[in-house]
């Protein structure tokens, strides 16, 4: 191994997904499935920022918390500065979080701004996401599939809206890859 310093970045990716979508919606799935498509990219699971915080962490909640708000664009800005990175270096970017507000989506598109930035929403329907939150091994204790309403009526007209209450995985994929117009490697991820 070579302890020179080589150059970090070079020609930038040629874009960014932020994949969102109510809990149960598939976001973490179906973003990890679609990085794997790419030949170079980074799957940045926003609530994993979150989980770094040791001391003071408030994860959002249904009541009112001025401190939970703060720290859900916090982990927004450090999920942007990792993608404008690891875009610059040449990685897609494949981010997954819940955005049910305008104003968290604005933000996104404020904060990352090394590449174009596309915006997929995941909406299979509370009732769904409700069943394959229940199905999975990171179970939530609470519903949230009332923000279904709150992001269809915040959200409407923004992004890509794919229904993926009847698709595979990979049917998704390929429904966000035509609708971003990303290139995907055919043998990466197979």
């Amino acid at each position: 191994m070579s302890l020179d310093l080589v150059p970090i970045d070079r020609e930038p990716a040629a874009g960014a997904v932020l994949l969102t979508g109510i809990p149960g919606s598939g976001k973490s799935t179906v973003a990890a499935a679609l990085a794997d498509r790419f030949p170079m990219s980074a799957h940045i699971e926003v609530d994993a920022l979150q989980q770094m915080i040791v001391s003071g962490a408030r994860w959002p909640s249904p009541a009112t918390n001025t401190e939970a708000d703060r720290q859900i664009f916090l982990r927004a800005r450090n999920a942007c500065l990792l993608a404008d990175s690891f875009a610059g270096g040449g990685f897609i970017p494949v981010l997954d979080d819940v955005v049910v507000r305008r104003s968290h989506l604005d933000f996104y598109r404020r904060t990352l701004t090394a590449v174009p930035l596309h915006i997929v929403v995941l909406a299979p329907g509370p009732a769904v996401a409700w069943r394959r939150n229940q199905a999975r091994e990171k179970a939530l204790a609470t519903d949230w599939s009332p923000l279904d309403e709150a992001m269809r009526s915040e959200l409407a007209q923004q992004g890509t809206w794919i229904d993926n209450a009847a698709q595979t995985v990979e049917e998704t994929v390929e429904a966000i890859l035509s609708a971003t117009g990303l290139a995907a490697s055919p043998e990466a991820g197979r």
